[in-house]
C-alpha cells in the first residue's frame, strides 16, 4: 500500500529552512502506514531535504557551514549558462539531496528526540516549492 501527497511551501531563498516534520506525521497518520516509510523529495535543483536539530542557532551554523562548501560570491562555471549567478545554490542542494527516506514503526516516523525533517530551498531569491511525500507500507 503507498500513498502520496504534495505540500506547496513558500520559502524565502538564501539557505531558508523549513521544518516539515508535523505535516510528515499527520501524513503518515492519515495514510494509515503502520509499519513502512516515507520518502520526503523535493522537486527543483536548488532545493534540499534533510534532518537537523532545528533551532536558530544551529539553522544559523548551517548556513555558514554550506557558504564555506560552496561560496556565494565566488564564480562558478554555471553562471556562463545561464546569468543567474546561482551556481552555489545548485552546489549546496547536490551536497545535501533532494530526499530522505524515513523509516515509519507503530504509525510514526522514526526520528530521534531532537532530529526534525526540514527542506532547504537554496536558491538566490524566493520560490514556491513543490514537495512529494509518499508513505509505503
Amino acid at each position: 500500500m503507498s500513498t502520496v501527497k504534495e505540500l506547496i511551501l513558500e520559502t524565502e531563498g538564501n539557505a531558508h529552512m523549513i521544518d516539515i516534520t508535523e505535516e510528515i506525521r499527520a501524513f503518515v497518520i492519515k495514510a494509515g502506514i503502520k509499519t513502512g516509510s516515507v520518502t520526503v523529495f523535493v522537486q527543483g535543483s536548488t532545493g534540499a531535504v534533510t534532518t537537523i536539530e532545528y533551532e536558530p542557532n544551529l539553522v544559523k551554523d548551517f548556513r555558514e557551514a554550506m557558504e564555506r562548501i560552496a561560496p556565494a560570491d565566488s564564480d562558478y562555471h554555471h553562471h556562463q549558462t545561464w546569468g543567474d549567478y546561482n551556481g552555489h545554490s545548485h552546489i549546496r542542494a547536490s551536497v545535501v539531496g533532494p530526499s530522505e527516506t524515513i523509516p515509519v514503526i507503530s504509525g510514526e516516523p522514526v526520528l530521534g528526540t531532537w532530529q526534525q525533517i526540514v527542506v532547504i530551498d537554496f536558491d538566490t531569491s524566493p520560490r514556491q516549492r513543490k514537495v512529494v511525500l509518499c508513505a509505503r507500507g
